[in-house]
């Protein structure tokens, strides 16, 4: 069993209109943009950055803004729902913020005992927020108050048809199961990040989901350096697991792999940090480049939109 892996790193989803989708992270859940910059496949889209106010793993969720993509269908095989952590005693508060913004799919339930606000951002994307006692310091710089701004990832949910093997390869991760109700099943990794739970979701008789606007592309785990990164390859791959090299994503270095449910993981470093060429009072304001991508400058801010700050 894995030691190395520390909790979710971020989540990346997919998105139609990126001024859209920075509207809403910034402006309705009063996250910060912590990084501008583009896909490094595909450097005429977006590749933006929402967290606390460092991008401190754990905290962020990013966007691959296609535009006029189609929207995803839902299904088995992905990420169906992102939850973040928020005080407890302010589900209400948050419910009337996101009626004030037109968030649509509104409403509120409980699981494994917290309460839960259920909503569905610009593209039909499935997320929550979770009332729990969290005391990780949140970004309040978009008008959004400490005493009830989010405070990063709580947990996400993987849909699938059978959750067997998936359980198993979480555990293998390090992960422990720690309840159970219906057909979820949450675990959690021991000593790790406050974005420490993954919930299995499984849904035997539903259609495997369709990958477009408004679905996850991907999930990362977090690890704490390169060393710890080529322990855990090492050990997928002597367990049969198709992993990618060590890809470098300016930011943090990462793996690859595709699970057994179908949904594809990432391993993540906490370094370097979205600090490495941009001050923390500025993050987020300039478009980064990757450097292979920086002799196209002039073509690449042509063809994207621009997004307020």
């Amino acid at each position: 069993m894995l030691k190395q892996i520390k909790g979710l790193h971020h989540v990346t989803s997919l998105a139609r209109d990126a001024r859209e989708n920075n509207a809403f992270f910034t402006n309705v859940l009063g996250l910060r943009r912590v990084k501008k910059t583009v896909n490094f496949d595909a450097p005429d889209v977006y590749h933006l950055y929402y967290g606390d106010e460092t991008g401190t793993p754990g905290t962020v969720m990013t966007y691959f803004p296609f535009p006029n993509a189609g929207r995803g269908r839902p299904g088995t095989g992905e990420i169906g729902r992102t939850s973040f952590s928020i005080p407890t005693g302010t589900a209400e508060a948050w419910k009337e913020r996101l009626a004030t913004f037109d968030a649509q799919g509104i409403a509120s339930d409980t699981r494994f005992g917290q309460t839960r606000v259920l909503f569905e951002g610009p593209d039909g994307d499935g997320f929550a927020l979770v009332e729990s006692d969290d005391d990780r310091t949140p970004w309040t710089g978009n008008g959004v108050s400490a005493e009830m701004a989010i405070r990063g990832f709580h947990s996400a949910d993987m849909r699938l048809r059978d959750g067997g093997m998936s359980a198993e390869l979480l555990q293998f991760m390090g992960y422990e199961k720690a309840e159970s109700a219906d057909n979820v099943t949450r675990f959690i990794v021991p000593g790790g990040n406050p974005a420490n739970a993954i919930d299995i979701e499984v849904m035997p008789g539903a259609s495997h989901a369709m990958q477009g606007a408004g679905s996850v592309h991907h999930i990362a785990f977090a690890v704490e350096n390169r060393a710890r990164q080529l322990e855990v390859r090492e050990a997928l791959l002597d367990t049969g697991y198709q992993v990618t090299p060590v890809i470098d994503r300016d930011y943090f270095y990462a793996i690859y792999f595709r699970t057994p449910g179908g949904v594809l993981f990432e391993v993540a470093t906490n370094e370097p940090g979205f600090d490495r060429d941009e001050d923390t009072a500025h993050l987020g304001e300039a478009l980064k480049l990757p450097s292979q991508h920086e002799h196209m400058r002039a073509r690449i801010e042509s063809l994207l939109d621009p997004i307020e700050a």
